[in-house]
């Protein structure tokens, strides 16, 4: 028998092709593994289609079939199979932020028309609490039920719905499995959770998330099957569910199911995942620890070494990394190969690090009303301070408004790019163009090799006195590696009648254990004078607050700056 890894090879034209080819491609494959009632629990590709195909049934026996349905809570297979029953049958998922409030949740489940929600178990307290405020959900389904919390006349447990779904099958019931795809009707609502403060549902089709699906597989390409990585980031996001749990299912991963954010190093010792998707924050996280190990034991010269020598011999085809950086990579479970990161701007230094220590880096880029991804670093042809190359099925201009930097508005048209806003027809033609194309907000240009390059977000843009444009990313970027900052954004404040350049720190505690906050402003101070000298003047820092918590953020880990 041949050892070369399975390969789908299907160009999927809906979810439900996903599904059924990777059924048959990698059959009794693990596609999740996960923790339940402390034991550890696997789901093959096959019995992942089956339950779909169950649940599938059960909604239509319900009535639910073709309905919108919510899902909300922890990774665990049960959310994909919530969201691939509800849009193969013709319906619509939406899925909701875990971290946000109650009455949060409760509008969107009014706002989006939720016939039923499905939650893990981390949610059944909250949502017996308040389902008597959502008056049109017809039924309530929890993952896993506890007897205490089940209160209401409404709940279906989820695996009442799979026996009962399976038994309808039996008797050959196939309203679900026969059911036609309209590909380009609306199938997921995605309430996109903002930094500017506002939240509007991102309505997307089968079509959209197919093919992003497969441009995200493809910048894959040289992820063999049974690649194991793990969920780390919340999923509702559409970065977490197109890149891993469709994509990474694609090419036939084998999927973590990563249950709490406080597990993370732990689980990654554990699982031993051989590539991560994540957010900056936590390549910044992972980056600190490592240098701050290094320094602890004295030996940041000698690595530092190690680094230009590995560099010197992987330019002549010696690979020296895994000798000399063994020790390093361990700490990430020892099989860690590739990072993907996106949804904000990542230091190119971290990038050149990993990739010394023998992880490499895919930065991209994506926005929700894309599906999400636009653009990403392929594997070995990586650029710095880009996010790639456009990826198939879409297509990049730039709305020059800076002629001299070559600099303006991303506008994305594609398969990838979303129906519009749900029940917001005014919110959808401020975004849309003539033609077709969708304003993204943020600022970027295009090399002469189409590489594509972020420079800030639009409505970030701090506009000075003196009528110059300063886009915060920038700055923060030379501040991100300061060892005495945690966490830093940069702001307009107008201070005697002048827009200022403001920097709002969140100091490293560690750095500065029983100092007062005269010193802890001191030393920041002298900190961002240093920064200072590398900046023009017009982009100089005059202003510091020192904050004593850290910042409220999205769950992507992106700060809100609108309540900065």
């Amino acid at each position: 028998m041949s050892n070369k890894p399975l390969k789908n090879t299907t160009e999927i034209k809906n979810l439900r092709d996903l599904v059924r080819s990777n059924a048959a491609t990698f059959g009794d494959m693990n596609l999740y593994t996960y923790i339940e009632n402390k034991t550890e629990k696997t789901i093959s590709y096959r019995e992942f289609g089956e339950n779909i195909n169950r649940l599938g049934t059960a909604f239509f026996q319900l009535g639910l079939m073709g309905k919108h349905i919510a899902v909300i809570g922890e990774s665990h297979p049960a959310y994909m199979t919530t969201y691939h029953a509800a849009t193969h049958g013709g319906g619509v998922i939406v899925p909701l932020d875990k971290e946000i409030t109650d009455d949060e949740v409760v509008n969107f489940l009014n706002l989006s028309k939720a016939d039923a929600v499905v939650y893990t178990r981390g949610q059944n307290d909250r949502i017996a609490h308040f389902a008597d405020r959502c008056p049109e959900v017809k039924y309530f389904i929890p993952v896993a039920a506890d007897e205490e919390t089940v209160v209401h006349d409404k709940i279906k447990s989820f695996d009442e719905l799979l026996s009962m779904g399976k038994k309808a099958l039996e008797q050959n019931i196939r309203d679900f499995v026969d059911c036609a795809i309209d590909k380009d009707k609306m199938c997921a609502i995605l309430f996109t959770s903002g930094t500017t403060g506002t939240s509007k549902g991102v309505m997307l089709s089968q079509h959209n998330l197919a093919r992003n699906t497969l441009a995200a597989a493809e910048s894959m390409g040289h992820v063999p099957s049974g690649t194991k990585l793990m969920s780390v980031l919340p999923m509702h996001h559409t970065y977490e569910t197109t890149t891993v749990h469709m994509a990474a299912h694609y090419v036939g991963g084998s999927i973590f199911c990563n249950e709490d954010l406080k597990y993370v190093s732990k689980n990654i010792n554990a699982w031993k995942p051989d590539l991560l998707v994540l957010v900056p924050l936590f390549v910044e996280t992972m980056h600190k620890k490592v240098w701050e190990a290094i320094r602890a034991k004295g030996v940041e010269k000698k690595v530092r070494m190690a680094m230009k020598i590995s560099n010197g011999a992987s330019k002549i085809g010696i690979n020296l990394k895994k000798k000399l950086f063994g020790e390093i990579t361990a700490a990430f479970g020892g099989n860690l190969k590739g990072i993907v990161c996106g949804a904000a701007p990542l230091n190119p230094q971290l990038i050149t690090d990993f990739r010394a220590f023998g992880i490499n880096i895919q930065e991209g880029y994506g926005i929700t009303e894309c599906s999400p991804l636009v653009a990403v670093n392929t594997y070995g042809k990586e650029r710095l301070r880009s996010v790639g190359k456009t990826v198939r099925f879409c297509q990049v201009k730039i709305d020059i408004d800076n002629p001299e930097l070559g600099t303006g508005e991303i506008l994305v048209k594609g398969d990838n790019v979303m129906l519009g806003y749900y029940n917001n027809e005014e919110a959808t033609s401020e975004v849309m163009t003539d033609d077709g194309h969708f304003r993204t907000g943020d600022i970027g240009y295009m090399d002469k090799d189409g590489y594509l390059y972020i420079t800030g977000r639009k409505k970030n843009v701090i506009i000075l006195s003196n009528g110059k444009n300063i886009y915060p990313e920038e700055i923060e970027e030379y501040l991100a590696p300061s060892e005495l900052i945690a966490e830093c954004a940069v702001v307009g404040r107008k201070i005697n009648d002048e827009v200022m350049i403001t920097v709002l720190i969140f100091p490293d505690a560690e750095k500065f254990e029983g100092q007062s906050g005269e010193e802890i402003h001191a030393k920041l101070k002298a900190e961002v004078d240093a920064i200072n000298e590398n900046l023009p003047s017009f982009k100089k820092i005059r202003h510091i607050e020192v904050r004593d918590s850290e910042f409220e953020k999205t769950t992507t880990r992106k700060i809100k700056r609108h309540k900065l």
